[in-house]
């Protein structure tokens, strides 16, 4: 049986041994996995951490002053790094979605390794977890933060990599988040790719096209949360189609609404969103986005699908 207590203490123990006196670094997105790292790290280097938010443009609204807030009252600092122009540069034009998943990973990691270079950090700590290492080595998907695991070394970036979460599943990793002490509103959070809300957007991404799903992810997901899926999300699709609006005609974009149920995320059902629910989701959109004329709700399990649409 798995104990929350012990891993915890083994891995702290093991952070300090690996680390010793130099200095580490942790990227927090506010997940529950890399929040869980940062908390892991502190305890285990003190003042030898430095915690930082990449704000690069592509996270959910308001994503990084909660997050500081939420480790402010844990007690430790965080510190928000504007780079949402390096990463619109780099995803200009691109359209594939494994293109999207690398030129993502390579930005991050340079980016990373520039603000390990500043804080004379030598390791990154980050919250890889085993489904990541499945899907990428599986060939499914490229996650963006599996590294030497398909022969990349880090050290190209400056820095050596530390995972303390990469034999573990998303449900052992909310245990361990939960004894910790994180808020619920952390270890009970909806999964959040790494890329973000550029795996959200068929098609090209551009700050406009981000700015369209950011506000209609944050309906959805506060809508959907009476329902308690293992995720729920908006997806931009490529297409437009003809509306109304204003009595007059509208050509605008479509929103595909997904939400699963999922233990481990490796496979996942639909959840079943009563049709209230999701007419109320509907009107909101279409209404609040002038942009939105028509929602289509995503009814394929995984597997035939994957969880996410890139």
């Amino acid at each position: 049986m798995f104990k929350p207590e012990d891993f915890i203490q083994k891995k702290i123990e093991r952070i300090k041994e690996v680390v010793g006196q130099e200095r580490a670094l942790v990227a927090t997105s506010g997940g529950v996995d890399s929040s869980t790292c940062a908390v892991l790290a502190a305890r285990a280097l003190g003042k030898n951490l430095r915690i930082v938010f990449l704000d690069d443009g592509l996270m959910r609204e308001g994503e990084g002053e909660r997050t500081k807030r939420i480790f402010k009252r844990s007690g430790l600092d965080l510190q928000i790094k504007k780079v949402a122009k390096s990463f619109f540069k780099a995803l200009k034009g691109i359209e594939d979605p494994e293109k999207k998943r690398k030129v993502f990973r390579e930005v991050f990691y340079k980016t990373l390794g520039k603000i390990a270079g500043e804080e004379m950090a030598k390791f990154l700590i980050q919250g890889t977890i085993k489904a990541d290492i499945v899907e990428t080595k599986g060939g499914i998907k490229t996650q963006h933060n599996v590294l030497e695991q398909i022969g990349i070394d880090p050290k190209n970036y400056g820095f050596s990599v530390i995972e303390p979460l990469k034999n573990l599943y998303k449900p052992e990793v909310r245990k361990v988040a939960k004894a910790l002490g994180l808020p619920k509103e952390i270890w009970n959070r909806m999964p959040f790719p790494g890329p973000g809300l550029a795996l959200r957007v068929i098609g090209e991404v551009t700050p406009e096209r981000i700015e369209v799903v950011r506000r209609v992810h944050l309906i959805v997901e506060k809508e959907l949360k009476a329902f308690s899926p293992f995720q729920a999300f908006a997806v931009l699709l490529k297409d437009k189609a003809t509306g109304i609006k204003n009595k007059k005609r509208a050509f605008g974009n479509i929103i595909a609404i997904r939400a699963v149920d999922s233990g481990d995320a490796m496979t996942a059902t639909v959840t079943k969103i009563p049709w209230e629910g999701l007419q109320k989701i509907q009107k909101r959109i279409t209404s609040k986005i002038p942009s939105v004329v028509k929602i289509v709700f995503d009814i394929t399990p995984k597997p035939p699908s994957t969880i996410e649409y890139l």
